[in-house]
């Protein structure tokens, strides 16, 4: 019995041990990255958000921007702002649950809740229509957003989006777990961040992979902001849920009106961008697949430039998407980053992609 004891006060020693380092690491990483931008309530979520005002000789209409899984408004707004500024309004957000964003209360825990949230902010900043641009997870709230707010949409911009049911619909194991009672609040308040400190430097080699990972890419976008125990929760709410969300959402996606450009690479390790990118282009009508030979998950890094030759082309500039792709493909032919650690994912239904 003495034994038995023995083994649970361990356990409990152990467990109270993580939660303080979880918790010392989460007020380090906030320390390390404080918001830049301002807050607005929206229906009870206080949302962090970065609005860059246009110049008097702006070219192109107001742009919103919307970031993926694990990320916050600095990982769209670092590569793009720089190519954008002076010619367009721009809304950089964090996510519901995201970077400094609160999730609410209750809401905001499906695509388009937080396709909502992004529309009355644009309200609330006189924000009437804009170029919406989603990279992956931020795919799916882009197409809702073009759905349900087709008054507000001028053209839709997916940077290798993730949309689609997929065979399966598997997610990674931690991201299941999390997502249940108890169980899953334990693990992220003891595990998440010591085990995502340890292994983010290599998840994300891959996320770029066969790119490389531009030079301090995790501290200047402060991609550890995830690993807090709330904005786990959230990430995982998210990725757990879309599957079932998507098998809802995609068979109405042909109602989207607004153009829209999809830029997707050929070796992406995270998304099947051959269900996700091909599917939006064969839904959503005059949809225009930008395929990028040897490009990773990360167009908005890897081929900025393109990312903003799209917005140029669906606001009805005269841009040729594909020329850009093939400069774009001669700058990263060479890299092979991450090559025999990073596996190239196997996707079914390859007789969808392009040639």
């Amino acid at each position: 019995m003495n034994l038995i004891y023995a083994a649970f006060a361990f356990l409990l020693a152990l467990i109270l041990a993580l939660v303080g380092v979880t918790r010392v690491g989460a007020w380090l990483i906030e320390r390390r990255n404080p918001p830049i931008g301002e807050f607005a309530d929206i229906n009870g979520a206080r949302i962090h958000y970065l609005h860059v005002s246009a110049s008097a000789n702006a070219d192109l209409p107001p742009i919103v921007f919307i970031h993926g899984a694990s990320a916050n408004l600095k990982d769209q707004m670092l590569p793009l702002r720089p190519l954008l500024e002076g010619r367009a309004e721009m809304l950089f957000l964090d996510r519901p649950g995201f970077g400094w964003s609160q999730r609410g209360p209750g809401n905001n825990e499906n695509p388009s809740a937080q396709a909502n949230t992004i529309a009355a902010l644009m309200d609330r900043l006189g924000i009437r229509k804009a170029i919406i641009v989603g990279h992956s997870f931020g795919g799916v709230v882009t197409a809702a957003f073009g759905r349900e707010h087709a008054d507000k949409t001028m053209g839709l911009v997916f940077l290798s989006p993730a949309t689609h049911p997929w065979p399966g619909g598997a997610t990674s194991w931690y991201y299941d777990l999390t997502t249940i009672p108890v169980i899953g609040r334990l693990f992220s308040e003891t595990l998440t961040y010591p085990a995502g400190t340890l292994q983010m430097a290599d998840a994300t080699t891959c996320v770029f992979s066969p790119n490389k990972v531009p030079d301090n890419y995790l501290a200047a976008a402060s991609i550890p902001l995830v690993l807090r125990p709330s904005a786990f929760r959230a990430n995982a709410t998210d990725v757990a849920g879309l599957y079932d969300y998507a098998l809802s959402a995609a068979p109405h996606y042909k109602e989207i009106t607004a153009p829209t450009v999809v830029i997707s690479g050929d070796r992406d390790k995270v998304v099947y961008a051959r269900i996700h990118s091909v599917g939006l282009v064969r839904d959503i009508p005059g949809a225009e697949l930008v395929w990028v030979h040897n490009l990773g998950h990360k167009p908005d890094w890897i081929a900025p430039d393109l990312v903003v030759g799209a917005i140029e082309k669906v606001v009805g500039k005269d841009v040729d998407l594909e020329a850009m792709a093939r400069t774009v493909e001669a700058r990263i032919s060479g890299d092979v980053y991450g090559a025999g650690k990073c596996a190239d994912i196997k996707e079914p239904q390859t007789e969808l992609a392009p040639t």
